[in-house]
């Protein structure tokens, strides 16, 4: 028994007919045989959970730097949401699953430390600049497996390329399931900041303009169920008049434009944060100028880099898969006196 084509058989049954079908995949960079139990998005999905990058994202934090307490979202739980919203937008639409599982779970694995902060300073040092996602597909293609790579469908890749932006002007990724986590990344972040925000004692629900309130839902929950009830009827409006598009409805999509950039203005961009951001930024250029006159302290797949693509590249790609505390932790022994003498 082939349960791969069983499983393919169900897609073929259950998803809409704009979904992205397992087995109508533009396929891998290089090609693979097939595998007897699972689809080619469900492979993809457990490379990505079983790299190393995936279990760093665990200590890279998402907007709070070096907290505390347990329960503020880092990396990791913030790709969970992500993932958790994404897969209820696309059960209820009829898409692919295990490609939004897949597209959800590594779409901020080329994130750096301390949370955008570390975006920021790699965009102003290198010549080219920086941009996560564009990070996340090398870490994917070329970092993992000590520079093997995790040889991913090419749907999968698109997807976590342009999961980043919000503007309509924006390139969006070719599949709904791609669409869908390009959303839904931007559903749970808002929302999430917002109670972090809250619990840190920098924000009072109060604070929030009351007409997004009222539009989106006073509570946290009211406002996840809203937009994601909206994106799956949006849609679904769309696909019956032909247009293959996820989208919100223009006024629940402006709501939510209204809110995240109530967000930048007094959180993100807030002067709340700006000592804390200062600090990252100081730890992060330091670590990196230290590798940049020292690149022969960095491991092999690092150096090897930098002597192919160029001594920044290196460094850059060095620098982007550390975590918050392996940052610290080099920082500390690179400049921190270890003996005092009396």
């Amino acid at each position: 028994m082939n349960i791969r084509s069983n499983i393919e058989k169900k897609e073929k049954l259950i998803l809409n007919d704009n979904a992205s079908f397992s087995f109508t995949s533009k396929g891998r960079n290089i090609e693979e045989k097939k595998d007897t139990l699972r689809t080619c998005y469900m492979i993809d999905r457990d490379r990505i959970i079983h790299s190393k990058s995936f279990r760093r994202l665990k200590h890279k934090t998402q907007v709070y730097i070096k907290t505390t307490g347990d329960h503020y979202r880092t990396r990791l739980t913030h790709t969970l949401e992500v993932c958790q919203v994404a897969k209820t937008i696309g059960r209820g639409i009829g898409l692919n699953e295990d490609l939004i599982e897949a597209i959800a779970l590594g779409h901020d694995i080329g994130h750096v430390a301390f949370a955008h902060n570390g975006e920021a300073v790699l965009n102003d040092l290198l010549p080219n600049g920086f941009r996560h996602n564009k990070n996340s597909v090398r870490v994917l293609t070329k970092i993992e497996k000590e520079g093997l790579g995790l040889n991913l469908t090419k749907e999968v890749l698109d997807g976590i390329l342009y999961h980043s932006g919000f503007s309509e002007k924006d390139e969006k990724p070719y599949t709904l399931e791609g669409q869908v986590v390009r959303y839904s990344d931007k559903i749970a972040y808002v929302n999430h900041d917002i109670d972090d925000s809250i619990r840190a004692g920098l924000l009072n629900e109060r604070d929030i303009p009351i007409n997004l309130l009222n539009k989106l839902g006073l509570t946290h929950g009211e406002r996840i169920n809203t937009l994601v009830e909206d994106c799956i009827y949006t849609t679904l409006k769309n696909l019956n008049n032909n247009e293959v598009e996820v989208a919100l409805s223009k006024d629940i999509y402006k709501a939510l434009k209204n809110l995240r950039k109530f967000m930048f203005d007094k959180i993100y961009n807030g002067s709340i944060l700006k000592e804390e951001r200062k600090k990252a930024k100081f730890v992060l250029k330091q670590v990196y100028d230290y590798f940049v006159k020292n690149p022969s302290k960095m491991p092999k797949l690092y150096l090897d880099i930098a002597n192919d693509e160029g001594i920044y590249i290196g460094v850059a790609d060095y620098i982007a898969g550390m975590s918050d505390d392996y940052c610290l932790l080099l920082f500390n022994e690179i400049y921190v006196p270890k003996v005092v003498i009396y």
